[in-house]
């Protein structure tokens, strides 16, 4: 075993979990989630919890899972509309929603990584988002200022690593899950194969293994639809 492989979520996040904490999130519905991360964050019973991940999965499944026993106080999202329980929970007063655009989420996420605290963007002048920010003007236009999100804790999804973390997205599950990753104190991935060290191209490398604290291997996955849409076959 390296240093940075562990042989199971459980094991991965041992250590790491405390109430009250700040999570950053991947993944985009049930594309590019870590499964078996949130899976041990529900068995761990950690509660009081900030998570900041672009919606809360759906009912029962993703994130939803974290809502449903209740272990979520605050979510930073920019999409919830494909759950239920997360509507019920806000709707109620249950649950703190801070809502944000999601280019905006994903360079709070960013900015956080790098070490900027903050930037102005225009996106949200004049709405519900900008309340509370401050306001500057750039070549007379109304930028607001939207902090960086640093998060004890980054769990995100990959394809394939190696054993150093360096690490692959496929396709849309790259997601939210590359700026997700650089925003904690500790990111722990999980992914669908480890190969041994100089296996893959370093020119094709979408996450550098310095980001990866802790690696497991999380396959076999079920590969959940969140929404399948279809259409009837037209006649010949």
């Amino acid at each position: 075993m390296t240093r940075k492989l562990y042989p199971d979520a459980a094991a991965a996040l041992d250590g790491v979990l405390f109430d009250g904490m700040t999570i950053c999130a991947g993944g985009f519905g049930l594309s590019g989630i870590p499964e078996r991360l949130i899976d041990a964050i529900r068995d761990a019973g950690t509660r009081e919890l900030t998570i900041a991940s672009n919606n809360a999965g759906v009912d029962g499944e993703g994130l939803g899972k974290l809502l449903r026993t209740r272990q979520v106080k605050k979510m930073i999202s920019s999409y919830v509309g494909e759950n239920k329980e997360f509507e019920r929970q806000y709707l109620s007063g249950e649950l703190e929603v801070e809502f944000c655009p999601q280019g905006t989420l994903a360079e709070r996420c960013r900015a956080g990584g790098a070490g900027i605290p903050g930037f102005y963007t225009r996106t949200g002048v004049g709405t519900l988002v900008a309340e509370g920010k401050e306001v500057k003007q750039f070549d007379g236009e109304d930028y607001i200022l939207e902090r960086g999100i640093r998060a004890d804790l980054s769990i995100i999804k990959g394809w394939k690593a190696d054993e150093s973390g360096n690490l692959l997205f496929r396709k849309t599950a790259r997601n939210f899950n590359q700026p997700m990753a650089t925003a904690g104190k500790v990111c722990v991935a999980e992914v669908e194969e480890i190969v041994p060290v100089g296996a893959l191209d370093p020119d094709q490398i979408h996450l550098p293994g310095i980001y990866v604290n802790r690696l497991i291997l999380g396959a076999p996955y079920d590969k959940k639809i969140e929404f399948r849409t279809t259409r009837k076959r037209e006649a010949a």
